[in-house]
């Protein structure tokens, strides 16, 4: 965690020293009050370096002072000031410092989580995921802004108050430290103890963080089907695992502190008694026994601050551990070369294998070859392997036996950033980003026009739909594009991959939510515009499909019919059957 603080260790530094000049100040203020009470008000000779003595000859002396005590006060509020002035300065070096490196953090995970690999994001939750990069940052931050100085500072009074009380009498400064030993063994093993709780407790935060974030992305289905009571219900049970490890924790850190208190007075008690007795044999003055009652508190609430300071790096190593568990994933890998040639010439499967677990296939033995400009519809039960294809081509994985070409080049030999911006693809289920039905249209194209983003809706037929609003292309379409039907949202997302203009488009079932005739009127534009692109359509529709250069039938990973629509309705098979069921569903209607 220490590597965190490389580019800001200038203003710890600073910060230390502030912490250093401000300690001074706090342990010399019973210092002046010891010379007042030994050597001002009493007739002790002055325990100061000969300088400063000499300085107070020259002032007049004893006498003067102790007609002046007001100069004793003024010389507090001045130290007070002053290490006031240098607290100051301290939590505003250790400010900017935590804040630097919790920006410097979250913008490397946020970095970091955009280079990491399809399949990363698809077994990940969403919702620990956002728990990681918020709430543990906050606390690795809380820990740089505030613990790291106060140890320092502890370190700092501690030596400081040994320094000083040692020449005044060893025999006192031992028993003032007597109960240090046994309160710093005492933290240590509370610090094992509360890493531990705080590591479950972070993991039980992170899965309610999950079950709260998939419940609000989905909770449109959750009313569709009256499971809120039954989502109520799940929430509670992991609300009360959060709970009731929280309050072993809060219960550990009780009785840490509770226990901490009464050794913490058992110190004072010890010193106060101790001392009084030195002063009353007269082994001490009066001013050293007061400074030694107020040594003992300043040095034995710093050790008793360590507990507080353990517990917080405890929680922060949980979380750093956490962060790292994202930052050691290995990011995708950024090689291969850009060839446009190839994402414009034709695309080939070779015996294609594929799994996404090792002896488990889900395509077998794939082969096709589309041409330059054809469409290739794609048909097949749910699971027959269909969205796995197309996920080949953007390489979001790699195949496992076998060969995908593209222009006769491996597609593994392309750079998968450069493939993915030249593979447009729709989606069933589209995304849509928060922001206006403009800037989900335009994102895939940065400074696109006005006409650009039109003619783009005109195609998806979707522009008579957007004018219809109140704001038009300005209008919010919420989160996930809440505010639009299922049919809407394909269209825009259909708008937004043609501004892509891409050699290779995919639909994948992505015109499932609009009616027949619209679907027929997408096609149809889309057909006078993508003169030389490649095109894959997945889709249960046979309508949709039938004028298709090829379609391909999947059963279980492997293509068990291929041919036209005319071809295939020749045969006895998957496709003519589903025709027969939809040819019969439309006439009954």
């Amino acid at each position: 965690m220490l590597a965190l603080t490389r580019g800001n260790r200038l203003q710890y530094l600073w910060a230390i020293i502030s912490v250093g000049v401000a300690s001074l100040m706090g342990y010399a203020m019973p210092l002046i009050v010891r010379v007042t009470v030994d050597s001002v008000i009493d007739t002790q000779p002055f325990d100061l370096p000969q300088t400063l003595v000499n300085w107070i000859e020259m002032a007049g002396g004893r006498e003067a002072w102790r007609q002046n005590l007001w100069v004793s006060a003024v010389i507090l509020v001045a130290m007070a000031l002053i290490g006031g002035l240098f607290t100051y300065f301290r939590g505003r070096y250790t400010a900017k410092a935590s804040e630097g490196i919790a920006q410097r953090l979250r913008d490397r995970l946020y970095g970091h989580l955009q280079t990491l690999s399809y399949d990363y994001h698809v077994k990940a939750e969403t919702g620990d995921l956002i728990q990681r990069c918020t709430s543990d940052v906050e606390t690795i931050r809380r820990f740089l802004a505030v613990q790291v100085i106060e140890l320092v500072r502890g370190v700092f009074m501690v030596g400081i108050a040994v320094a000083i009380l040692l020449p005044i009498s060893p025999k006192l400064t031992g028993i003032s430290l007597i109960m240090v030993p046994p309160m710093f063994l005492f933290s240590l093993i509370y610090f094992v103890k509360v890493q531990q709780r705080f590591r479950r407790a972070d993991e039980a935060e992170g899965e309610m963080s999950t079950v709260l974030q998939e419940n609000l992305t989905g909770m449109r289905v959750v009313r569709a089907f009256g499971q809120q009571a039954y989502e109520v219900e799940k929430f509670d049970r992991y609300n009360r695992t959060n709970r009731d490890l929280y309050y072993k924790l809060m219960k550990l850190m009780g009785f840490y502190w509770g226990f901490s208190d009464y050794m913490g007075f058992l110190q004072i008690g010890i010193s106060l008694t101790a001392g009084v007795a030195m002063t009353v044999s007269g082994e001490i003055t009066l001013g050293s026994m007061l400074v030694f009652t107020s040594y003992s508190s300043m040095m034995l609430w710093p050790v008793r601050q360590l507990g507080r300071i353990l517990a917080d790096m405890g929680k922060a190593m949980v979380s750093f551990e956490r962060l790292q568990q994202i930052l050691t994933q290995p990011s995708e890998p950024d090689d291969g070369v850009q060839d446009e040639q190839a994402v414009r010439g034709d695309i080939v499967f070779d015996h294609v294998w594929f799994g996404y677990e090792k002896d488990k296939p889900v395509l077998r033995d794939v082969s096709f070859t589309a041409k330059v400009g054809e469409t290739i519809a794609i048909l097949g039960a749910t699971g027959s392997g269909k969205s796995s294809l197309v996920h080949l081509l953007q390489r979001l994985y790699d195949y496992d036996k076998g060969e995908i070409t593209l222009g006769g080049r491996p597609i593994r030999q392309l750079n998968r950033k450069w493939l993915r911006r030249r593979v447009g693809i729709v989606l069933q289920e589209p995304f849509l980003f928060s922001k206006t039905i403009r800037e989900n249209i335009g994102i895939t194209k940065r400074g696109a026009g006005e006409d650009e983003i039109i003619e783009a809706a005109r195609i998806a037929a979707v522009h008579e739909v957007i004018t219809s609003f109140d704001q038009g292309y300005e209008t919010p379409v919420g989160e996930r594009g809440v505010t639009l039907s299922g049919g809407q949202k394909q269209r825009v997302a259909i708008a937004r991959m043609l501004m892509q203009n891409a050699p290779i488009l995919i639909f994948d079932d992505s015109l499932s939510a609009v009616d027949t005739q619209t679907d027929a009127t997408i096609r149809a534009a889309l057909q006078k515009r993508r003169r030389g692109v490649t095109t894959f359509i997945i889709s249960h529709r046979i309508n949709t499909l039938s004028e298709a250069d090829q379609i391909l039938v999947l059963e279980e990973g492997r293509i068990v019919q291929r041919g036209t629509h005319e071809t295939l309705l020749g045969e006895e098979g998957l496709y003519r059957r589903i025709w027969a069921l939809q040819e019969g569903a439309a006439q009954e209607a």
